[in-house]
């Protein structure tokens, strides 16, 4: 019996602090990517840093320079980078 209540113990702390945060980021990172708009100034997971130009269902257009564009899949845009940027820049407001 005491066996069962320790192996329910350490799945149930593997559930609080490992899977269920991971489930939120995603989540949080799958809500990010789908309100994507044209203009947006985005990192991609790579850190290169621009802003979109054009938006397909799954690809991403990023404009890097006057004449120079990227094409990525929307799942290569980093909402952990992206806020972290904006922030340094000043332009996030929660």
């Amino acid at each position: 019996m005491g066996n069962l209540i320790f192996i329910a113990t350490i799945f149930a702390v593997f559930y609080f602090f490992l899977i269920r945060p991971q489930a939120k980021r995603q989540k949080q990172q799958s809500q990010f990517v789908d309100a994507l708009q044209k203009g947006d100034e985005v990192v991609t997971s790579s850190g290169i840093i621009g802003k979109i130009s054009k938006l397909d269902e799954s690809i991403v257009q990023i404009q890097i320079d006057a004449k120079t564009f990227i094409t990525f899949t929307r799942g290569s845009v980093n909402k952990e980078m992206t806020e972290a940027y904006l922030k340094s820049k000043g332009t996030v407001t929660e």
